[in-house]
């Protein structure tokens, strides 16, 4: 036996498993769980226009859902997964709210922004104002004061000379936010709202911020799932998952011996990386992508015992360990490959035809593919060639072979 070649095989492995150790706390950590495992709600809204003979367009749709996703932000809730879908359609994923009615009561109030006369009739829109252009800022007395910008001065000078010494609401829709008195033709484009108190201003701001919605949203289909629900569905997934895990990997070192133990390391780090991935991505673990997940785990077992079987094969006609080890993985690499590879395709498929938790799936199941090809093909392979050059394994019992099942050809 190599004893060099020995330790660095075993100086690997513990290297390897070290590392997936180690970080797994903090990864798992910072894998984003979706509503349906943290608990949160999901609304599917209906885009339509606003003024009769217009048309929902791509632009306008992708506009009002990011729109959707500042009011959320404003609310206060981190990271909101708000998605178009078709050509009219946007949907609203949030999960983790501890307070679910009054996010809701931020995403269902009417969406347009008017600033209105005394009579109530309506002389500009959010839409008339600079993106972002509103600040709260302080006066002499240290009072609060909104300024505010407009796009087209003219307009704000002709709007603001035609209501001095009057009122100007600010409406969200049918809800005041308030009227200041217009005191007199502004003809440099911006303005000063006062009389507010720093709440009530840093409001005014951020609807102003906000501006009016392109399209009219209306609510198409509602669910929400209770925090606890969420963990305890959380909780038995990653119960199964377990169990089902670790008899895998028991199955497959009792049955296939040394290929088996490997093939346990390289399914460790499979699921390992594949957690990694979701944390780059910044991707949200959902029961769906648990699903794909598990599948994905499946098709890399099914990798390691097609060459497990094939390298068996191969031994029993007579040939050495290495010799085995070396025409089964290039019999087995074909097959392996053309069944990753259809999976693929018809990943590939539902993600492009997909909408919604179909499209997690699909990616999902898409990436662990891939993950699997590299943990369960290479990294598997280069484990065993290393193990076998070494020496240390001479006995084709160690491959599940005995010695009466050998025949030469």
């Amino acid at each position: 036996m190599d004893k060099k070649k020995f330790v660095t095989f075993l100086a690997l492995i513990v290297l390897i498993l070290a590392a997936v150790g180690v970080s797994s706390p903090f990864i798992v950590k910072e894998v984003r769980l979706g509503l349906d495992l943290k608990g949160g709600f999901e609304i599917l809204y209906q885009a339509t226009p606003l003024e009769e003979g217009q048309k929902v367009t791509k632009e306008s749709l992708k506009e009002t859902a990011h729109s959707l996703e500042d009011r959320v932000n404003a609310a206060g809730v981190a990271e909101p997964e708000i998605t178009t879908e078709g050509s009219d359609r946007i949907r609203v994923r949030i999960a983790g709210v501890v307070d679910q009615s009054e996010v809701r009561k931020t995403l269902k109030e009417p969406a347009r922004l008017t600033f209105r006369n005394s009579a109530g009739d309506i002389v500009m829109d959010g839409s008339d104002f600079v993106p972002n252009a509103a600040k709260v800022v302080f006066d002499q007395y240290n009072q609060p004061i909104i300024t505010i910008e407009v796009k087209d001065k003219s307009k704000f000078a002709d709007v603001t000379k035609k209501l001095t010494g009057q009122p100007m609401s600010i409406n969200l829709d049918d809800k005041s936010l308030g009227a200041p008195v217009v005191s007199g033709e502004m003809t440099e484009g911006k303005a000063q709202i006062s009389g507010y108190s720093l709440d009530e201003s840093k409001n005014i701001r951020d609807t102003i911020n906000l501006g009016a919605l392109p399209l009219q949203l209306t609510e198409k289909y509602t669910n929400a799932v209770d925090a606890t629900l969420g963990q305890k569905s959380m909780n038995n997934t990653l119960l199964a998952g377990g169990i089902a895990l670790v008899l895998i990997l028991l199955f497959m070192a009792f049955y296939y011996r040394v290929p088996g133990l490997i093939s346990c390391v390289t399914l460790i780090v499979f699921t390992w990386l594949l957690l990694v991935v979701y944390v780059l991505l910044n991707a949200t673990l959902t029961l769906p992508g648990i699903a794909a997940f598990i599948l994905g785990v499946g098709m890399a077992v099914d990798a390691n015992i097609i060459t497990a079987e094939r390298i068996k094969e191969e031994i029993r006609s007579g040939k050495s360990i290495m010799s085995g080890f070396r025409s089964g993985s290039k019999v087995s690499f074909r097959t392996i490959i053309d069944s990753h590879v259809t999976t693929i395709v018809a990943a590939g498929v539902l993600f492009t035809l997909g909408i919604g938790t179909i499209k997690g799936f699909a990616l999902t199941l898409i990436f662990s593919i891939l993950l699997s090809l590299f943990t369960n093909v290479f990294l598997s392979r280069l484990l065993i060639q290393m193990l076998v050059k070494s020496g240390a394994v001479k006995k084709t019992t160690y491959f599940g072979v005995k010695e009466d099942e050998i025949h030469a050809l």
